[in-house]
């Protein structure tokens, strides 16, 4: 009997990224495009409404909220909802999977109410059936903070106590997220599911919070292999440096053996004594000399076997590292699209760290200060320009300030100083193309 699996996630602004995933305005590598046909759309949209995103601020539109909608508040739910790989195959096998939708759609419309569902799709494209239900978190009932005030005896004006709210805290409290994981695993049973272990520490990432740690985990490697290399070089220089010295000691061998043969022929014409000592002292150095040879042969072989180890470490690693950018690659498609863009934000722009992590979960970002053009060679002054990050119709990502491409405002910002210091617009040349 397999297990459920019920996560669910919060979400800010209009949730484009997520909106491009499960829609599959980009197909991630770790789908199979010739099962794309498979996926379904379970949950139809209004008229006028184009995609998910549009769905949430429907929503929103005609929640009758009263309270207006916080820059950093969250608009939508994401959940996703599966099982174990091997039970959702046979669910598949057994041509349940419709039943298996309904029963979904029916449990999360009966808990949050069926208005709050925007959208639902089912995923057959990746490697196990899943469904990505979107929840706009509209709750009633009196807030938290008001009966803390009221607790307090403070004075203020009593509003109706089931007005619409766009609270998500109220939906993700964690007594509620443990009992959806009961109730859940309940209304699945019938598919031979059951409810994952109460207390287990396994935790889900985000995707934000899983690319934050795979970067560092890039960077800590690059930086071992950068070491491994070093470490090579050197090993490389001290064996060379043993192969030199190995030489040296075998022409002093040769230079022995010369003089060995001299006093031989010494010793024949005069029998003297110092013949003598001098073929006990070749003796003598014919051993020191193997000496050295020996220890000269086991340091070669040590620096050998070092540089094999290092080699085989410097291997490893980059292996390792090529491993992790063809993941990155395959389930993060869009990060090799963003790094010209990020590239711009750093080097052109000067922008910080923190902004341009913002601005690359495709959040608007404003922006108070001066902003250089490369084009015109000058800061332009703004007090608060909303920068982010779009993708076009050809999956190619562009930065944009004010909603307009930073090569149209810079340019309007230009012809503004020009026309304010009363230095006519240039007139554009026919035969050129910008």
């Amino acid at each position: 009997m397999g297990f459920v699996v019920l996560h669910m996630e919060k979400a800010h602004g209009s949730d484009s990224g997520t909106t491009a995933h499960i829609e599959r305005f980009i197909i991630p590598k770790n789908a199979d495009p010739t099962r794309t046909h498979l996926n379904r759309k379970l949950i139809d949209y209004h008229d006028g409404v184009k995609d998910r995103s549009a769905a949430i601020q429907r929503r929103l539109e005609d929640a009758g909220l009263t309270r207006k909608i916080g820059s950093n508040q969250v608009r939508a739910i994401r959940i996703n909802v599966s099982g174990t790989h091997e039970d959702m195959e046979r669910i598949e096998r057994e041509g349940r999977l419709d039943e298996w939708c309904a029963d979904n759609l029916k449990y999360f419309a009966d808990l949050f109410g069926k208005e709050n569902i925007v959208a639902a799709h089912l995923h057959r494209d990746e490697e196990t059936p899943h469904i990505h239900i979107t929840l706009v978190p509209i709750v009633k009932g009196e807030r938290k903070r008001r009966k803390r005030e009221e607790q307090a005896k403070k004075r203020y004006c009593k509003k109706p106590t089931d007005t619409a709210r766009l609270c998500a805290d109220d939906i993700m409290t964690r007594l509620k997220l443990k009992s959806y994981q009961d109730t859940y695993a309940i209304a699945m049973a019938k598919y031979g599911l059951q409810r994952g272990i109460d207390g287990s520490k396994a935790r889900h990432k985000s995707t934000q919070q899983y690319y934050n740690e795979t970067k560092k985990l890039a960077d800590n490697l690059k930086a071992e292999v950068v070491d491994l290399q070093e470490q090579k070089e050197t090993a490389q220089q001290e064996l060379r440096q043993a192969k030199k010295e190995v030489q040296t000691e075998k022409l002093k061998g040769a230079a022995t053996t010369v003089a060995t043969n001299i006093a031989e022929s010494v010793g024949s014409l005069f029998g003297s004594n110092k013949v003598k000592t001098l073929e006990r002292e070749n003796r003598d150095l014919h051993e020191h000399v193997s000496e050295l040879e020996e220890e000269a042969r086991q340091r070669e072989l040590q620096h050998t076997k070092r540089i094999e180890e290092i080699t085989d470490a410097y291997e490893k690693r980059h292996r390792k590292l090529s491993e992790f950018t063809e993941f990155v690659k395959r389930y993060f498609p869009y990060v090799e699209k963003l790094m010209p863009t990020i590239n711009f934000l750093r080097e052109r722009l000067g922008f910080k760290d923190d902004i341009i992590r913002k601005l690359c979960t495709f959040k608007d970002v404003p922006i108070k200060g001066k902003l250089h053009s490369s084009e015109f060679n000058r800061d332009f002054e703004t007090q608060r320009a909303v920068c982010s990050i779009k993708e076009d119709e050809n999956g190619k990502f562009d930065f944009k300030i004010d909603g307009v491409s930073h090569v149209s405002w810079f340019r309007k910002k230009m012809n503004e100083f020009r026309e304010a210091i009363g230095i006519p617009k240039p007139r554009q040349n026919r035969g050129m193309q910008l």
